[in-house]
Formats: structure tokens, sequence, C-alpha cells
């Protein structure tokens, strides 16, 4: 089986940051799934605040400088992207949103994306169904059932904390796995969860709109 082409985009602006060591924990486990399944995967990372001149220059300017263009045509040729974000009031990152909104609206149609996020809460997943799935939606992303939300608790609770991070981790790197092999998505090491809901921090769950608005409505 030909060798696969992942590129990963983190927006984390720290040195070093939560962003990039989950986003280095998904590509991981990706690669090892594909390679499990036969596959070779070659795995290329990019942190955003790399480029944040040029992206806020291309928002201005309506072009990408030379840099920015050359990384643009690395995610547009790859196989599968792994995207993840750190919470900047209650969203995705300004640097994140940016970025995606200079990239053309068409160079993610179809291909396999894996989401990630840190936060200072595990309050914040919800970013994870309320803004990243709808702006992937929205550019026609085929985006892998689990999606990884990490809090301070899953790097600091020692075992504990790091055994269910690194159980999310390998799930959603098996599912995309499975999209860049053509299925579904759904081959997963443990039970899925439950429809319309998204893995998140510990046995946390980030629940669909129309549920948490049933639930507000019999309070």
């Amino acid at each position: 089986m030909a060798e696969r082409r992942i590129v990963i985009i983190t927006a984390g602006l720290g040195v070093p940051s939560s962003s990039r060591m989950l986003a280095d924990q998904l590509g991981a486990a990706a690669h090892d799934a594909l390679e499990e399944s036969g596959a070779g995967a070659a795995v290329t990372t990019y942190e955003l605040r790399e480029y944040a001149v040029d992206i806020a220059n291309a928002m201005v300017a309506g072009y990408a400088p030379p840099k920015l263009e050359a990384m643009l045509n690395e995610v547009i040729d790859a196989d599968a992207l792994i995207a993840v974000t750190p919470v900047f009031t209650a969203s995705v990152s300004g640097l994140f949103k940016s970025f995606f909104d200079v990239l053309d609206k068409d160079a993610l149609d179809g291909k396999p994306v894996l989401i990630g996020a840190t936060g200072g809460s595990s309050r914040h997943s919800m970013v994870l169904d309320f803004a990243m799935r709808p702006l992937f939606a929205y550019l026609r992303a085929r985006v892998a059932p689990t999606a990884v939300y990490a809090a301070p608790e899953d790097w600091g609770a020692g075992a504990a904390g790091a055994a269910g991070l690194d159980q999310r981790v390998r799930q959603a790197g098996a599912e995309l796995a499975g999209l860049l092999r053509g299925g579904t998505g759904l081959q997963q090491e443990a039970a899925p969860a439950a429809p319309g809901r998204t893995a998140v921090h510990g046995s946390m769950e980030s629940l669909p709109f129309e549920e948490l608005l049933a639930q507000t409505q019999r309070r």
C-alpha cells in the first residue's frame, strides 16, 4: 500500500505548547495505526505561530507570501490533516481560524481530518462540536468521529490521566487511518461514542445542541 502523507497544523503559541504535545501524540497514533495495517505514513508538522505575520498579510493583501504558500500547498496535497488549536475566549484561536480563512475553501473537500483542542478547563471541550466541526463541515472535510480534547489534568494527573488521554488519542488515530484506507473511520479499539457525541476529556461528553436544549427546558 502506498505511503500516506499526513500534515499536522497546530496553533499553539508557547514553547513548549500543549497543543503541539497533543498534535504530536495524534500524529504518532495515526502513523502507528497505518503501519499496523501495512501502509507507510509520512507525518509533517507546521506550527502556525511561525506563519502568523504571513497569515495576517495574506488576509489583508489577498495573496499568500511564498513561505505560507508553500505550506498551504502541503496541506492541499496531503492525504490527511490533523488540526489542533488551543481554546481562547471559548472558541478556536484567532490564528487557527485565520489560517483556514486564507486556505482555499475547496482545499479540504473530501479530505480526512482529525481535530483536537487544548484548554485550561475541561468545560471548554464543547469547542470541538460547536466551533471546529462546523468549520470543517463547511470546508466539506471528512472529520474522524472521535475528536480529542486535553485539559491540564490530562498532563498532570499521573498515570491515570495519561492513560485516559492515550486511549482517546489511539482511538482517534485508528479512525483517521480507517478514513485513509477508504473506510468510514469507525474501526475503533473501544466502543464508539453514542451517535452525535464526541469522545472528549475523561468521561465527559460534548452533547448535541438539541439535547442540551432539552435538558435546559427540563430544569
